[in-house]
């Protein structure tokens, strides 16, 4: 049976534990402002794909992990990897393509990857996640270790093969991980409603075995209540779940993106519950003073100003490490020619 959290408002949530989360979803907004800006001007070349609106998720998931788990996330993942641990300034020069980025300013916004915090990669191809979170929970259990894989992806990943093959896979096989559906309500430009049949992700889930749960996406003291408590359980032994949190993406598909696909009334009023406000609302109910929350807001504008800055005068890499990092395994050998 699918299983429905109550979203708390941060009723029951210590002020001291909400603060935190406030300040990672604003140090993830911060940079998504920052990285939208550079895109803009044309400082960042190729697509970014902002979360804006979707923080809630990524810091109320990742609070609840241990440097040792790892994650898994998508085209979208700035959150997450911030959240996890990825410094943002590497993060930001390998948006700018600079020397010192992540992945060596050679892959971008869609596939920043940070092992060393459990960040096993973005991904430009929707889905492709998935396999790659079952198959990291499948080697922690053959190697006897404790860890979990979160995997993040959006509505879009439900209707392709590899969602299947990956529940399935761990289902089957019993794995340590948390699958977490991001229902932001497009996939890519297209309503998923419209290209959805049957009663969607959870139910998908549950016709192959795995507790899935729904929970406020927008509500980041209902995503770390419940989180907080299914995290242990898949540690423990239980094997995969599922959640679907249902959140709103308040930006179009990519930085250069308009929107006018969506229904201009409604992505407005989606401002009213953006989670950040929601979240300075609660704290402001527990006592934290204005002043207290516009520092937390000044401190991630202003590191996030920086690391852009940064970035945009760091370094391009030396064009041999273009050949860097390449499998050439099987590659054919040129013999000189006499």
């Amino acid at each position: 049976m699918s299983r429905q959290a109550t979203s708390t408002d941060g009723h029951n949530i210590d002020r001291d534990r909400l603060v935190d989360l406030y300040r990672t979803m604003r140090r993830i907004r911060a940079f998504e402002e920052a990285a939208e800006k550079a895109s803009i001007t044309g400082q960042v070349g190729g697509a970014v794909h902002l979360s804006i609106g979707q923080e809630a998720i990524a810091a109320g998931v990742c609070a609840n992990l241990r440097q040792t788990d790892q994650i898994t996330t998508t085209h979208r993942g700035h959150g997450h990897c911030i959240a996890k641990g990825t410094d943002p300034g590497a993060m930001m020069l390998e948006l700018f393509g600079k020397e010192g980025g992540t992945c060596g300013g050679k892959g971008g916004s869609m596939h920043i990857a940070d092992f060393e915090v459990g960040m096993l990669g973005a991904n430009g191809v929707v889905a492709a996640g998935l396999p790659i979170a079952v198959g990291a929970a499948h080697g922690a259990k053959l190697m006897g270790e404790d860890r979990v894989v979160v995997c993040f992806f959006g509505d879009g990943a439900i209707n392709r093969g590899p969602f299947m093959e990956a529940l399935n896979w761990a289902t089957v096989f019993k794995l340590s991980v948390l699958f977490v559906c991001e229902q932001n309500g497009f996939a890519s430009t297209t309503h998923s409603d419209a290209v959805t049949g049957g009663g969607g992700a959870n139910a998908r889930a549950e016709s192959l075995g795995l507790e899935a749960h729904t929970v406020d996406g927008n509500d980041v003291a209902a995503v770390d209540a419940l989180v907080a408590d299914l995290i242990p359980r898949i540690r423990g032994g239980s094997g995969p779940m599922f959640l679907s949190a249902n959140t709103y993406r308040l930006k179009g598909h990519t930085s250069m993106d308009p929107a006018l696909y969506r229904d201009q009334d409604q992505a407005a009023a989606q401002w009213d519950v953006d989670p950040l406000i929601r979240a300075a609302d609660e704290l402001r109910r527990l006592g934290l003073a204005d002043s207290d929350l516009a520092a937390i807001d000044s401190a991630a504008t202003g590191e996030m100003s920086r690391v852009s800055e940064a970035a945009d005068a760091a370094d391009t890499p030396a064009l041999e490490h273009a050949f860097a990092d390449i499998q050439d395994v099987g590659a054919p050998v040129w013999e000189a020619q006499s």
